[in-house]
């Protein structure tokens, strides 16, 4: 059965240096750290890639993060893959559960997450299965 898992969460992105010297100020790379409240309570830590583009308001980015931490009474950790552009202004993202990448009582994880930003607060949205517990 599809469950909502639903809260905020505390976002800390940190600057860090590409992996090429002559990459140009368009491209960025950053350090996630989150801190997840509600029914998926925990922390997680990622990557970011990013670039900007001379248009204004057209960008694009990916990241990977593995969180760890209790949704809805399961304790484990699994990874979200995202991919979000913004179209002169016009976002689109999918954040996704990797395939398998589940552990302890969330093997078997699958599902998408949406993200809100209101007020200054972040909130999710986790959409997903689970098989049933053993």
């Amino acid at each position: 059965m599809t469950q909502h898992a639903r809260g905020t969460f505390a976002v800390q992105l940190t600057p860090q240096p590409l992996s090429h010297a002559d990459a140009d100020a368009s491209l960025g790379r950053l350090a996630i750290a989150k801190q997840f409240q509600g029914d998926l309570a925990g922390t997680s830590q990622g990557e970011m890639l990013s670039a900007r583009t001379a248009v204004e308001g057209s960008a694009g980015y990916v990241a990977i993060e593995r969180v760890t931490g209790t949704l809805h009474g399961r304790q484990g950790s699994f990874v979200l893959q995202h991919s979000g552009t913004m179209d002169r202004g016009a976002p689109q993202l999918l954040i996704s559960v990797v395939p398998d990448s589940g552990t302890g009582a969330l093997v078997g994880l699958t599902g998408t997450m949406t993200l809100q930003v209101a007020d200054g607060v972040h909130a999710y949205d986790l959409i997903y299965t689970l098989p049933d517990a053993a």
